[in-house]
């Protein structure tokens, strides 16, 4: 039976959710852990703080001004560079992308990895020498570098190397100072909306080209890809049996044999003639062999042959007998292989499927009749930052961490329902932005001091 919309769209939801809710859990407890929020801590500098430098002795319109403009070029150098990509995927500068995309996954691996794996090291006092650590971190890095655009390698890696990059980069991004990232994180999702639903935005440019060419777009992506068994758009293999056996008018019933003088006649509703057995009336079927129609794959094309060659001699006594005898040992002993029609039915039909997957796809692997859907596709910078909001609301409250947590979820949930609606490529940071920041200073301004207020009062516990 086919499953229904409902349940496809919530194993997708959650195929996406899962790891998205892995990396910002892993970000939390990298924010606890590693970068405590400190006054003396070191703010780095990034291409998303180019322009200004927050320190606290700032005052609040100064921080207004250089985070808006810090959030400004940085849009604009992601816009030329995802305008670059496109211009290089255009002119089929694929393989030259892919490989920047390697050399860029193994520079992140190895350098951001690396600092974040040796603080690791430092804070639980880990007992690793310097050599076993840098080639685990070698072979760490060039796994990884591999995992993206290489064939052969299994699914769960990829996805595996896709949330660990976003988790290293959305640790590093915690760095930056508190109104450069918000401002920061509004001006992305502003862009994320332009850029893929604008006409002429880099990224819808981007799907299109790849849709296409019915190409992987060249850029690191997370792939759910659920596994949906499916036949020609129809269900499963209960779905093959019961298509072969009530729909298909195309399929042959199965042929019975039996033996005659060491020679094997093959009788089935397509192969006999009025030619080919000896006279004898049709009325003249004895009533035991009415009462056996429900075992005999033969009656109902002897039915239709009736009606149609009512005046030609269709059987003879002593072939029905021999069709009866037949029926009644199928029935009392075991059935074999070649007196089921369901069997017969079964085996045609996957014959048909085959022959049709290989025509369609020209010579492509389609062994299995089952075909694989593609999944959900959710860019790594959605993952980066959607952590970022998160990792930035670790450093003030748990309290904060679960709201902003429940609004990316309940806004990446309403975008993926959206997705299943308009089934075209859409923004995946503006309502999950949108909604995490409202929930972050709700729940700051309003109700942290109202249940700590009534807490410490204790009028509430």
């Amino acid at each position: 039976m086919e499953n229904s919309i409902l349940e496809s769209i919530g194993v997708e939801i959650i195929g996406v959710m899962s790891p998205v809710s892995i990396c910002m859990f892993l970000v939390v407890l990298l924010v606890y852990v590693v970068s405590p929020n400190t006054p003396n801590s070191v703010v780095i500098q990034t291409a998303a703080n180019l322009v200004y430098l927050e320190t606290p002795t700032d005052t609040t319109t100064q921080k207004i001004e250089g985070s808006l403009l810090n959030a400004l070029v940085f849009v604009i150098l992601i816009s030329l560079v995802t305008f670059l990509m496109v211009l290089l995927y255009y002119y089929n500068f694929t393989n030259f992308l892919k490989y920047y995309m390697r050399f860029s996954t193994f520079i992140v691996l190895g350098s951001m990895g690396g600092s974040i794996f040796l603080s690791i090291i430092q804070h639980f006092l880990i007992p690793i020498d310097s050599v076993t650590c840098m080639i685990l971190l070698l072979n760490f890095t060039i796994v990884g570098a591999l995992s993206g655009f290489s064939q052969g390698i299994p699914i769960f890696l990829r996805q595996g190397y896709m949330v660990l990059l976003g988790i290293i980069v959305a640790a590093w991004f915690t760095k930056l100072p508190e109104w450069t990232t918000w401002t920061l994180l509004v001006a992305l999702a502003l862009y994320d909306l332009v850029a893929v639903l604008a006409p002429g935005g880099p990224l819808k440019l981007l799907v299109e080209l790849a849709q296409s060419r019915e190409e992987e777009l060249p850029a690191l992506i997370y792939e759910s890809r659920p596994t949906i068994n499916q036949v020609n758009g129809r269900g499963g293999s209960l779905g093959l049996l019961v298509t072969g056996a009530t729909t298909s008018s195309s399929v042959e019933l199965q042929p019975v044999t039996h033996s005659n003088e060491g020679n094997q006649v093959r009788v089935s509703p397509e192969n006999y003639s009025t030619s080919d057995y000896s006279t004898g009336e049709v009325g003249n079927v004895p009533a035991n062999v009415r009462e056996d129609e429900e075992t005999s794959p033969l009656v109902g094309s002897f039915r239709e042959r009736q009606s149609t060659c009512s005046a030609s001699n269709d059987f003879s006594t002593v072939d029905v007998e021999r069709l009866r005898a037949r029926n009644l040992e199928n029935r009392d002993g075991e059935i074999s292989e070649e007196a089921s029609p369901l069997v017969d039915l079964i085996r045609l039909e996957n014959e048909r499927e085959e022959r049709r997957n290989a025509v369609v796809g020209s010579g492509a692997e389609s062994e299995s009749i089952l075909t694989a859907t593609a999944g959900i596709k959710l860019g790594l910078g959605d993952f980066i930052f959607y952590s970022v909001l998160v990792g930035r609301a670790a450093m003030y409250d748990l309290m904060t961490v679960y709201a902003c947590y429940l609004g990316i979820i309940s806004g990446l949930g309403c975008t993926l329902m959206l997705l299943s609606v308009c089934r075209k490529a859409l923004p995946a940071l503006p309502i999950s932005i949108t909604l995490g920041i409202i929930f972050y200073f709700c729940t700051r301004l309003i109700m942290e001091p109202f249940v700590v207020g009534t807490s410490t009062n204790l009028m509430m516990f």
